[in-house]
């Protein structure tokens, strides 16, 4: 890797997903409406725990950020999406792409460590009901959130002082339809060996190991359920599977992208879609709007 950023490249140019016309208006049709259907449904979650006091609950205040940070994830990238179905080769400035790569991954980074905090606070309603108000009282959750933000800033700021220390000397086109950094990396004039290193080990090191905690921890509260009552088995059950869904949502594409080499591979387009832009939707659906609580907010709001 060499010292300082002896870039001559000024832009970067983002292929998109396809070259055909066609598909490109159909999968923009398709997109901007799972656009629209993630900013409505997130806010949505936002605003009813910003104002329903049924919902001022510990669990509901992580979802309700969760569901913001969804809305901050998605609009990192589906603009720039969305537009490269308008123009056949999208540009977007170095600076520019250095930002998206920090935004993107101070989100990610971020709801990696709240999924843990959301973990927590379901061990905690599950197996200390009476306790549940005194554990996670607000200053904890401030803080725990607080943290989380922590975490993700050093993330993300960790891959962009890598990145900016790179030199580029063209080619400068990026076959995705955001920048990222594994494409962003290959385009680099020197040896990239140890920045891939450094890399794997920041992201997909990292993320494969929070994903296996989650899921031992996860497995261990299954296991200790079979001594409830069948009514509050199902109730826990019903929330963890729901919490198991996203996980593996959230963590699965990033393990599969950041925990490898950085080369291309047939179905990388397709898991970029599924995480920057599929996800995000999902949350509302899984997560919030089934809960019994949200519903009665959603009919008082609607009335």
């Amino acid at each position: 890797m060499e010292e300082g950023n002896c870039c001559t490249v000024t832009e970067f140019v983002l292929l998109g997903l396809t070259e055909s016309l066609k598909l490109q208006l159909l999968l923009s049709v398709i997109f901007l409406a799972v656009y629209g259907a993630t900013v409505l449904g997130n806010l949505l979650i936002v605003a009813l725990e910003a104002c329903e006091p049924r919902l001022h609950t510990p669990m509901y205040m992580l979802l309700g950020k969760l569901s913001f940070l969804d809305f901050c994830y998605s609009s990192i990238t589906a603009p720039n999406f969305l537009a490269g179905f308008l123009l056949q080769a999208q540009t977007i400035s170095y600076g520019g792409g250095m930002a998206q790569i920090f935004f993107f991954h101070f989100i990610r980074g971020i709801k990696i460590f709240l999924l843990t905090i959301m973990a927590y606070d379901r061990y905690v309603a599950i197996f200390h009901p009476p306790r549940y108000v005194a554990i996670m009282n607000q200053a904890l959750c401030v803080g725990l959130v607080g943290a989380s933000w922590v975490d993700g800033f050093i993330h993300s700021i960790i891959q962009v002082s890598i990145i900016i220390q790179l030199s580029f000397c063209g080619p400068h086109e990026l076959d995705n339809f955001y920048c990222d950094v594994p494409q962003v990396v290959k385009l680099a004039c020197a040896d990239t060996f140890a920045v891939e290193l450094l890399m794997v080990s920041n992201s997909g090191l990292m993320t494969l190991l929070g994903f296996m905690v989650l899921l031992i921890s996860y497995s261990v509260l299954l296991a200790k359920l079979s001594t409830h009552s069948c009514e509050r088995r199902a109730k826990a059950l019903f929330t963890c599977a729901s919490h198991l869904t996203m996980m593996t949502l959230i963590f699965g594409p990033c393990i599969y992208i950041y925990a490898r080499p950085f080369c291309s591979f047939p179905m990388d387009k397709t898991i970029s879609v599924l995480y920057t832009v599929v996800t995000p939707v999902l949350n509302p659906v899984i997560y919030t709007l089934r809960k019994k609580e949200v519903q009665l907010a959603v009919r008082k709001l609607r009335k």
